[in-house]
């Protein structure tokens, strides 16, 4: 059976970057399942999975825009400590959740100077070539309840 919309998909991978460093594996663990075409998966790598079937391998180079975005320069603010208040011993590395005007994101301290705190809204991974190595092991239709709930259910899914 193909990959198409709303398709099940159950795949392994591997996801590196450009200089071969892994970055995020399912190879320890279960395989990762998702609903094809609801926009689980990022749009570089869904788009080169149409099609495919269990049991085929591919290697897939998604580019920033098609991946995690690319790297935003106004997505980084600089405030001072007080503002960060309730939260002990800031560090560099640090994620956080921020109410922004575009709702909650997720920030990442990523210097700080004296007072000042920067932080990154960015997603870790924008502005960044992904590499995945993937290898589809199972495609079946979703079910009723999957496709009104937009996800899959059961082993390797979201079960509620």
């Amino acid at each position: 059976m193909a990959i198409k919309q709303d398709s099940v998909v159950t795949l392994h991978y591997t996801l590196t970057d450009d200089g071969g460093d892994v970055i995020d594996s399912s190879a320890s663990g279960d395989p990762l399942s998702y609903l094809h075409g609801r926009g689980n998966l990022i749009p570089g790598l869904e788009r080169e999975l149409q099609g495919k079937s269990a049991g085929d391998k591919l290697t897939v180079k998604v580019a920033p825009a098609d991946g995690y975005g690319v790297y935003d320069q106004s997505l980084i603010e600089q405030i001072p400590r007080r503002s960060l208040k309730g939260i002990a011993n800031i560090k560099v590395g640090m994620q956080l959740r921020a109410q922004t005007p575009q709702g909650p994101r997720t920030v990442t301290v990523t210097r700080i100077v004296g007072d000042m705190v920067t932080l990154d809204a960015n997603h870790p991974l924008a502005g960044k070539n992904l590499n995945f190595e993937v290898e589809i092991t199972g495609v079946r239709d979703a079910t009723e309840e999957e496709l009104s709930h937009g996800h899959v259910h059961g082993p390797g899914g979201h079960s509620h």
